[in-house]
């Protein structure tokens, strides 16, 4: 009797094999920088080595790469890693700041981007909203903050703002942007809502407008290709007479010439 064979192992040697964080220098990288942007305390090159599984204190050419990127910092009198965010602050206040000086600048923050050098950073933007400091937008799927505005003119008397009616906050919030179908429609029938996208988004009101360059087509540039055929003949320019004080005694239609001696 001959033995009998073992069965097949259900095996794809298309797939490569799971190694953890792999044996690319570049992904191990990516991997070393991922966890030390998600830590908020400065680490040792060991202890990052040991939690992401990569040789990074063994391996000369992945180690030299590590220090010499943009986001990593290392401090030469303690020998710990750090990353270097966008922003760095740890409280409520350096928070303000930072909000007030990108929002001087003509623009908001993310708040994900605020969210990765202090994980408490949304729950202080809220305190901050409450308080009347910032003005914040949410997505409109789950209301979650997205972007973060400095409020310039807050609502009580030293600042001259005054507190906006419910009443009319509830009809701002109802108006909605119409898609390019509805946009259309409203167009020809003389009454639309116009989606103004500034720093703070804004929606205005308009009536009685007709759609007329957006319905017309687009206007074709000038061919700079001549076309092929005969040539016309030059146009010959009238000579304008300017010297009026001369006419009778010299004729200034014709070239000048010398009287010979």
């Amino acid at each position: 009797m001959s033995a009998a064979k073992p069965p097949k192992k259900n095996v794809v040697y298309s797939q490569p094999a799971d190694t953890g964080t792999g044996t690319n220098v570049n992904t191990q990288l990516v991997y070393a920088l991922d966890y030390l942007k998600s830590t908020t305390n400065p680490m040792r090159l060991q202890d990052i080595a040991i939690v992401t599984n990569t040789p990074l204190d063994t391996d000369l050419v992945l180690l030299e790469k590590f220090k010499s990127h943009d986001r990593v910092q290392y401090d030469q009198k303690t020998g710990l890693y750090s990353y270097r965010h966008d922003f760095n602050f740890r409280d409520k206040a350096t928070l303000l700041t930072e909000i007030q000086r990108q929002t001087r600048r003509g623009g908001g923050i993310s708040v994900r981007v605020l969210k990765e050098p202090w994980k408490e950073a949304p729950q202080a933007i809220e305190e901050l909203e409450k308080e009347g400091e910032v003005l914040v937008t949410r997505t409109v799927k789950d209301g979650q903050l997205r972007m973060v505005f400095w409020n310039e003119i807050k609502p009580d008397e030293e600042s001259g703002g005054k507190q906006v009616e419910k009443e009319f906050l509830d009809l701002w919030h109802q108006l909605k942007v119409p898609n390019d179908v509805d946009l259309l429609k409203a167009l020809t029938s003389g009454m639309f809502f116009i989606y103004v996208r500034t720093s703070v988004p804004r929606i205005l009101f308009a009536e009685g407008l007709q759609a007329t360059a957006s319905e017309g087509p687009a206007p074709k540039a000038p061919s700079s290709t001549k076309k092929k055929g005969k040539r016309s003949a030059p146009r010959q320019r009238q000579v304008r007479i300017t010297n009026t004080h001369l006419k009778g005694e010299i004729d200034l239609s014709r070239d000048y010439h010398a009287a010979g001696k």
